[in-house]
Order: structure tokens, then C-alpha cells, then sequence
């Protein structure tokens, strides 16, 4: 079972940004994919980072940082769109499992806002200064002695926290994909089911890094059972059979990050190129 990291003895968080940025911390130690440094309250962005709100301003600087490290890491040059699609899949990555690892450790939503999410041109790491967050009535935050700290709201129940949890990371999408939508060339759909498999990506690798895979995709489907718009979809995970009955998760991805393209020899296991009998191999090596 996986362990709280607690708030230091002696020590109560003053702030919601300070309750999250433990729920935070949390997650990046037990999440070696995930390249996001937590900011303290009040601290200014790195020098030289985007905000989230300015991505369309640095746009150009963003796509040839992300073609450098494309090419340091594969050895090969790819178009602008190709690089646009990789950069994208790993920004809505990042910041949906910054989204829905707090949801799914402690039931807490986070705000993402514009102003508190910044990328680094030359690396692709992400920061993230922690505020305010959605719970559930009886979230520690809210039930013990005293007020409840400034930046928590309450909402009634878990479909309310759902709603809550899509919401944000819708909010924080929009501008992004209107942002990279000029150099990416592709429409809304294929851009929303980007947003849609990040999002079951993030709590799938989460369920998976803490041994509880089968939990995270049955919260993924409890958030994502199609019908939720802007979201494409739904989760629809489903099983396969390998050797000796063996059952293995998977699903299909609904919008391409364009991974092939890159290494066409080596598709994401996800992806519609990659045929149910290639998966159960790759799964079962």
C-alpha cells in the first residue's frame, strides 16, 4: 500500500498550495516519468520558462527545442508538426497526472491555472506552483479544528469530483491546443482525444507504478465513460488473452502523438497500428 508522505510533526499547512504541494511531492517521487518541479508559494516562474498562458508567443522556440532533443535522442531530424504533436503529448501528459494523481491519492482536484504551469524551452521539464484544490467533505483539510484554509472548495460527492477533476484539465487544455493547434495541423477532435488518452495515460501509469493497475483503470472509467465533451470517447479499456490464459489491460488511443513517425519500427503499444497479437507480445517479453 502506498504511503502518505505526512506533513512534518509540529507543522500544519497554512494554505491549500501548501496541502497540495505534499500531495505533489508525493507523486513525483513515485513517478520517475514524470518531470515536474514543485514551486513554493509565491515563487516566481524559472527564468526563461513559458507560462502556460504565453505558449503561443514562444511557440517557435518551444518546437525547436523539442526538434533538438528528438534529434539528440533518435538521430533524426522530424517536421515541425511532428515535433509540435511529441511536445504536446508530453505537456498534457505531465499535467494530467498532475491532475489526476492528487484525485486519485487523496481526492483532491487541483487548480491548474494559466499562471501556474511553465515549460522550459531548452529541457521540456515542467513547474508547478500548487494553489487551490476541489475535495470531498470529509478531506482532512475541511473536518479538522478550525477554518478551512483558503483555496479549498468543497464539493457535495464523488461524481460532483469527477466533473470537477475533467473540468480542470479542460480549462487548462483549451488555450494550450489553441496554441499548438497552428503548427500541429490538426483539427479539434484528434486534439481533445490527445487530451482524452493523456488523461487515462497519466492514471493508468500511476495504478501501474503503485501495483494497483486494475483500481486506476476502473477510476479511469468512472471519469472518462464517454458522453463527457470536450473529452473524445471514453476510456474503454479492454483485455487481452496471452500465453496460459493470461489477461492483459490495453486500449487504443483516439488521437495519434505521432510516436511512429519517430521510431516506425517501434509504435506505441496503444497505438491502431500496433495489432492485439503485437501487444501480447511486447506485454508478455
Amino acid at each position: 500500500m502506498f504511503e502518505t508522505l505526512a506533513v512534518p510533526p509540529g507543522v500544519t499547512p497554512r494554505s491549500a498550495s501548501e496541502l497540495l504541494a505534499v500531495d505533489c511531492r508525493r507523486l513525483n517521487a513515485d513517478c520517475p516519468a514524470l518531470r515536474v518541479r514543485v514551486c513554493e508559494e509565491g515563487e516566481a516562474k524559472p527564468a526563461g520558462w513559458v507560462a502556460a498562458r504565453d505558449l503561443a508567443d514562444r511557440m517557435d522556440e518551444l518546437i525547436a527545442g523539442e526538434a533538438r532533443r528528438i534529434r539528440a535522442a533518435h538521430g533524426c531530424a522530424v517536421p515541425p508538426h511532428v515535433s509540435a504533436a511529441r511536445l504536446l503529448h508530453h505537456y498534457l501528459w505531465s499535467v494530467c497526472l498532475l491532475a489526476v494523481g492528487p484525485w486519485y491519492l487523496e481526492r483532491r482536484v487541483p487548480v491548474l491555472g494559466a499562471d501556474q504551469v511553465w515549460i522550459a524551452p531548452h529541457s521540456g521539464e515542467l513547474a508547478f506552483r500548487p494553489g487551490g484544490f476541489a475535495c470531498l467533505p470529509g478531506d482532512p483539510a475541511v473536518r479538522g479544528p478550525g477554518p478551512v484554509p483558503v483555496g479549498v472548495r468543497v464539493v457535495p460527492g464523488g461524481s460532483e469530483l469527477r466533473a470537477e477533476l475533467r473540468a480542470a484539465v479542460a480549462e487548462h487544455a483549451e488555450p494550450v491546443l489553441a496554441a499548438f493547434r497552428p503548427v500541429a495541423k490538426r483539427g479539434s477532435r484528434a486534439l481533445w482525444g490527445m487530451v482524452t488518452d493523456d488523461l487515462v495515460s497519466a492514471l493508468w501509469y500511476l495504478g501501474r507504478e503503485l501495483g494497483r493497475e486494475e483500481d486506476a483503470v476502473a477510476r479511469a472509467e468512472e471519469v472518462l465513460p464517454g458522453g463527457t465533451a470536450p473529452m473524445v470517447g471514453s476510456a474503454d479499456f479492454r483485455r487481452l488473452t496471452g500465453s496460459g490464459g493470461a489477461e492483459h489491460l490495453t486500449r487504443t488511443r483516439l488521437g495519434c502523438c505521432l510516436y511512429y513517425v519517430v521510431r516506425p519500427e517501434d509504435t506505441c503499444i496503444t497505438c491502431p497500428r500496433t495489432g492485439d497479437e503485437e501487444r501480447v507480445r511486447r506485454l508478455e517479453t
